[in-house]
């Protein structure tokens, strides 16, 4: 039984009115928690008709594009770029490049100063999203839940700092205490409508209440399990803002407390140094929360497995924040892995002639 269909749909950003649904190949597409998940494709060209088609359903920065496998909605985002080219023999077609929609919250700067005092963290991520969708001609229609993480915060974001509405949500969450988030893409069960729903998480991200079992040799077709020491560091300072209060003497910047691993270096490890830039907090305590956030996620290497699978009915961008059972057994894992971990990130390879509908789960340990 052949795999359900691709199709993508081409709508107003704003209004989500669907302009056409067109035919694409080549698909590529990934979704994230963390990042912008990105769409790639192509649009032939075959004849005038569909020339004309496309000129009225591709514009970029104002086109959204729905990825739809069978009736599900598999991947939302906004288009991008696009381009078209002529091959030797005449032959058109269109590229297009979108990505997902959070990314249009890079495209959106804060105009004007915000002060929350008290404030649970998922209130001030979701009046960014307010702020962002209650100016003229801001509204795409990203939804979302009322529920609280039960963490206050104080913040003060200025207008003088022209920040955009992306950088002040990953910081708000890249705190000691802080939360995940994501614009999930899916058709509502009961309506049939097309929907944008701001997801959030605190600590993190999760979905799904079952885990899935992945076996290779089995459903796992390929592993890679790369580990990357080169940002790894057992000793951090942040860097804050500027005091610029005396004009005539040297301006310094805010430093958190040095923060040094003496376990990690009693057993052995040598020094490593790390640091990281903060230059719109002013607060002492809110720099010192960023700096314990920033070295917690260096003390150990990196490591994110990936593997691929035959996409099947339980494999699907719906996993994003599910918990898989990985269980390996060969050379490398001669006495067997069996560990939980996180689906962080998922990108699909449509099939095409002579190879399979698979998935690539990016992983982080649970």
């Amino acid at each position: 039984m052949s795999p359900p269909a691709y199709r993508a749909l081409f709508c107003d950003l704003r209004t989500d009115q669907l302009i056409d649904a067109l035919p694409v190949q080549g698909v590529s597409l990934d979704d994230w928690i963390g990042k912008a998940g990105s769409l790639g494709a192509t649009i032939p060209i075959p004849n005038a008709g569909l020339a004309a088609r496309v000129r009225r359903a591709v514009t970029p920065g104002r086109t959204a594009v729905w990825i739809e496998r069978g009736r599900e909605i598999w991947w939302g985002g906004i288009l991008w770029t696009a381009n078209v080219s002529s091959s030797s023999r005449g032959f058109l077609s269109m590229q297009i490049q979108a990505a997902t929609w959070d990314s249009y919250l890079d495209h959106r700067l804060l105009y004007d100063t915000m002060t929350a005092a008290g404030v649970d963290q998922f209130d001030i991520a979701r009046q960014l999203v307010d702020y962002a969708q209650q100016q003229a001609g801001g509204d795409i229609g990203i939804e979302y839940d009322t529920h609280a993480s039960g963490m206050l915060r104080d913040r003060t974001y200025s207008r003088y700092d022209l920040p955009t509405v992306r950088d002040l949500l990953s910081k708000l969450g890249q705190v000691e205490g802080g939360f995940e988030w994501r614009i999930a893409s899916y058709r509502d069960p009961e309506s049939g409508r097309r929907v944008k729903r701001l997801r959030l998480g605190a600590p993190i991200l999760r979905s799904g209440t079952a885990d899935i079992v992945l076996d290779h040799p089995g459903p796992v077709l390929t592993y890679s399990w790369p580990v990357d020491a080169t940002g790894q560091a057992n000793v951090w300072q942040s860097r804050g803002a500027s005091s610029n209060s005396n004009q005539a003497a040297d301006s310094t910047p805010m430093l958190s407390q040095l923060l040094v691993a003496e376990d990690a270096i009693a057993a052995g490890w040598p020094r490593l140094d790390g640091s990281s830039d903060h230059s719109t907090v002013e607060q002492q305590a809110t720099l010192d929360a960023h700096a314990r956030a920033d070295w917690a996620a260096a003390r150990h290497p990196l490591t994110i497995p990936e593997i691929t699978v035959r996409v099947t009915d339980a494999i699907s961008p719906a996993l994003l924040g599910t918990t898989v059972r990985l269980r390996i057994r060969d050379l490398w894992f001669p006495e067997g892995l069996d560990r939980r971990y996180r689906v962080v990130g998922i990108a699909i390879t449509p099939p095409s002639r002579g190879t399979p509908e698979t998935a690539k789960l990016y992983l982080e340990a649970a």
